[in-house]
């Protein structure tokens, strides 16, 4: 018979034996669900496990936190002997015996096609991002923002010089620049006599 596992935070592993032939369990904290999950990340009715030709495959239920693997939120899991899947928070382990293993991959048609227990890719990205997403996001942080931010910084770095001056000196520092340079240009060069041996 399949087994799985729900294992809640901070609770004991709770297993579940199934005949093969059974064509859906469904999971959440609900009562009328065939596994009820007593957490608060687990929606009333939260994820369906459903027999397929050749194995089974874990369907969310349009769940507040949906179904995960390896961190990645998916609407559908095709599911393995071994598979660690998470519900929420709630871990859910499936495991088959050799001899289950070898029944369903004996229904599976033996076409060139992709298997429907093939791990599907990573959905489309939308406007909410797992935490996963966000591991793997870059910061934001690219050479244009950096240069961008240097060059805001260093001119907030001369209007508080500039102030600075004013409050000092009365004059603009704009004006004190221009000054310093015209008196520079009228200043007669001199050439340096080199020293006598």
């Amino acid at each position: 018979m399949p087994r799985v596992t729900v294992t809640v935070p901070e609770k004991n592993p709770q297993p579940y034996r199934f005949q093969l032939d059974r064509q859906s369990v469904s999971f959440g904290r609900g009562d009328e669900n065939d596994i009820e999950i007593d957490s608060g990340s687990i929606s009333a009715n939260h994820a369906e496990m459903r027999r397929i030709q050749g194995g089974y495959e874990l369907v969310d239920l349009d769940s507040t936190t949906g179904i995960m693997l390896a961190g990645v939120k998916f609407p559908v899991i095709p599911l393995h002997h071994g598979a660690d899947v998470k519900l929420g928070d709630v871990k859910f382990d499936f495991l088959l015996a050799e001899d289950e293993m070898a029944a369903l991959a004996a229904e599976r048609p033996q076409t060139g096609k992709q298997s429907p227990l093939e791990f599907p890719p990573p959905p489309e990205k939308s406007g909410s991002s797992t935490k996963a997403d966000r591991v793997h996001k870059p910061s934001g942080l690219t050479l244009g923002g950096i240069l961008l931010f240097l060059i805001l910084a260093v001119c907030a770095f001369f209007a508080g010089l500039a102030i600075r001056h004013q409050q000092e000196t009365g004059k603009s520092l704009i004006e004190a620049i221009q000054e310093k340079f015209q008196t520079n240009e009228t200043l007669p060069i001199t050439p340096v006599p080199e020293p006598k041996p």
